[in-house]
């Protein structure tokens, strides 16, 4: 069967390889495209347990909205809306792809279709128009089908009354609701609640208990090493097993358990305001990769000799990523020539000082990381750092409070990274940081690190910075995953999974 390595956009067109993926079962293949029978009139994820249809039966197409809007129902076995997201969204930076990673962030539901437009810098129909050329459904059919998802997820793990549900996922009435939830699923939200096993009540009140789904093979180390070894004290722990965090969301705020198991992540949310799941949702699925193709880039990565042992060692190493840009950002420079230990000081004691309290009766968490327009009127004599790196800072949050910086899921990762390198205090590891773990390039390299030079010269590759660089063009796109594999060669305590 073809490489999952190689799919590529529009692979929803290439019949034979989709139907040589659906008569296989291969979970790989799931978000990459969906399966519709012409038959049932249902569609499928590639690997429903269901015996395939006959391959003159099934057409396929691009997302689970074009599906609906052609007028097939989910699959009540396979539940294709719970399939990972398609990696396209996560490792292209063009209109669709950055289109997709704000819908996905519930600007539709929050800003409509205008405000979509205007984050990317396009007029509405350039927007609507591209989307559909691509994914055969436009930005509200998109968000629809993410409210449908949304809305079945609390039906099916909350026991909040149907009425509280609607407004909760985006609905503008009970009836709107009630008919896209039974054309969707081919169930009425009761019945689609009556299919659910009963289960014990949470223990922590209003806590949503989640999946979340990923491409095998998913390598859990670094990637939630990374994570506890840097937690900022009062926003971020480790805790039985869990790295949790406070969310600072579009209409309140919240807190999550993540959990790594051997086929899911287990995802556990408490918010202070429901209409935040999707968002809240798809801001953990981007802060631990889990939309990423590991297939294709652990190939990418084993044509190099000197990377090929360590992928064989550990696949599916992730690219730990972040809930907040802006946040990141600020860690970034707070982090520049200093230890872990002390960069993680230095936040603490702003969180402590300028952060917002939160109430955690699970754990130990107690603020939201301050916002950018919060930070931006602080006393700079406060900061306990160089002249030098208090005017790096400071103009960095201003120009983030002001709106003269973006760091979105939209932002055009080129253009961002050309203009942190403007800002004073800027060199290339910052930026390709932040290019990394922020805005998501999954390309973004740091030659210049001393733990990839360090890496890299045990390994026999080049470690200066220009000789590095030349060599890691053959790692292309994915030199960002090849930073993950570098590191891992340290015993650093942010490599390995805590215990």
């Amino acid at each position: 069967m073809a490489d999952a390595g190689r799919m590529q956009t529009g692979m929803h067109s290439d019949r034979e390889r989709c139907v040589r993926a659906v008569q296989s079962k291969d979970a790989r293949f799931d978000g990459w495209f969906y399966t519709a029978v012409l038959t049932t009139r249902i569609y499928c994820r590639p690997s429903c347990p269901v015996v395939p249809p006959k391959a003159e039966n099934m057409t396929f197409y691009p997302s689970a909205a074009a599906c609906q809007q052609a007028g097939f129902r989910a699959c009540k076995r396979c539940r294709p809306d719970t399939s990972p997201g398609s990696p396209e969204w996560n490792h292209r930076a063009d209109l669709v792809a950055r289109a997709m990673r704000l819908i996905g962030d519930g600007v539709v539901d929050r800003e409509g279709v205008p405000g979509l437009a205007t984050r990317l810098g396009y007029s509405t129909r350039q927007v609507e128009r591209q989307l559909l050329a691509e994914l055969g459904a436009g930005p509200l059919a998109l968000a629809r089908a993410q409210r449908a998802q949304t809305a079945r997820l609390l039906v099916e793990t909350t026991p909040l009354p149907m009425a509280e549900i609607a407004f909760a996922a985006g609905f503008s009435s009970i009836r709107t609701f009630n008919d896209t939830v039974r054309e969707v699923f081919a169930l009425s939200p009761s019945e689609l609640r009556t299919r659910v096993p009963k289960k014990d009540a949470p223990n922590t009140p209003g806590a949503l208990s989640l999946r979340l789904p990923f491409r095998a093979p998913l390598n859990p180390d670094n990637l939630f090493g990374h994570l506890a070894a840097t937690a900022v004290p009062g926003v971020e722990e480790w805790r039985d097993g869990a790295y949790r965090r406070t969310l600072r969301l579009p209409y309140g705020h919240g807190i999550v358990a993540l959990t790594p198991r051997p086929d899911h992540i287990a995802c556990r949310l408490t918010l202070s305001d429901l209409r935040d799941l999707p968002v809240a949702i798809s801001r953990c699925r981007r802060l631990l990769d889990l939309d990423a193709d590991p297939v294709a880039v652990d190939d990418q990565l084993r044509t190099d000799p000197f990377l090929a042992p360590l992928v064989d060692k550990a696949p599916g190493r992730r690219v730990p990523r972040t809930v907040d840009e802006a946040e990141f950002a600020v860690r970034a420079v707070l982090g520049q020539q200093v230890s872990t230990a002390a960069a993680r000081t230095h936040a603490a004691r702003l969180v402590l000082t300028h952060g917002t309290p939160v109430d955690d009766p699970g754990g130990g968490l107690t603020h939201l990381f301050p916002s950018p327009e919060v930070l931006s009127v602080l006393d700079p004599e406060s900061l306990a750092m160089p002249r030098t790196r208090r005017t790096t800072f400071t103009t960095l949050v201003s120009q983030l409070a002001e709106g003269s910086l973006h760091l979105g899921v939209e932002s055009d990762w080129a253009e961002t990274r050309s203009r942190l390198l403007a800002l004073p205090g800027f060199g290339p590891w910052t930026a390709d940081v932040i290019a990394m773990r922020a805005l998501g390039d999954p390309d973004a390299f740091l030659p210049t690190d001393l733990g990839i030079r360090r890496a890299a010269k045990d390994l026999g590759l080049p470690s200066t910075p220009a000789a590095l660089t030349a060599r890691a063009a053959a790692w292309q796109p994915w030199r960002a995953y090849a930073v993950q594999y570098l590191w891992a060669t340290d015993s650093h305590p942010i490599n390995f999974l805590p215990v």
